[in-house]
């Protein structure tokens, strides 16, 4: 496969092997789930509260985490879900955390080989994948961030 280029000049890759490799920088569970706790609370995800649960899906073990926040649309979603990437500012004065675009994958990969993401926000959810077994899977020799997005359409039914 050949590299993507800009204006002639490849583009950086990541292997996923660097899934693992990244993750590696929380020495134990606790860090890990500690910065996914703080993106929840930089000020431009504003969330008042925040849940995490467990519970096991097809024999596995799978942790949830679950915020209030404001939601992320697609193009959002696919920088949070990108390396080293953040625009993130402060906003009244608070200072965020999640300023190096590393947290989130570095500690959801600490704790497991998969991370979907659900986010809704008052017009838009979306559904992302950071997921090393899909990845060694299909043999990718590049990360690959699949994302849907739907808009949020108003009715009177409640969905499941």
């Amino acid at each position: 496969m050949a590299a993507q280029t800009d204006r002639g000049v490849p583009l950086s890759t990541l292997s996923p092997k660097f899934l693992h490799t990244n993750s590696t920088s929380h020495t134990w569970p606790f860090s890990a789930i500690a910065e996914l706790i703080d993106n929840a609370y930089d000020p431009d995800v504003s969330a008042k509260q925040f849940w995490i649960d467990k519970t096991v899906v097809k024999g596995e073990v799978c942790l949830s985490f679950m915020d209030n926040g404001n939601g992320l649309n697609h193009k959002t979603l696919h920088k949070m879900l990108s390396f080293g990437y953040s625009d993130k500012t402060a906003v009244n004065g608070l200072e965020p955390i999640g300023i190096y675009g590393n947290g989130f994958k570095s500690g959801s990969m600490r704790l497991g080989k998969d991370t979907i993401v659900f986010s809704k926000s008052k017009r838009i959810s979306c559904i992302g994948m950071l997921s090393q077994t899909y990845l060694e899977k299909i043999g990718a020799k590049q990360i690959i961030i699949p994302i849907i997005s739907f808009e949020n359409k108003t009715s009177n039914r409640n969905i499941l």
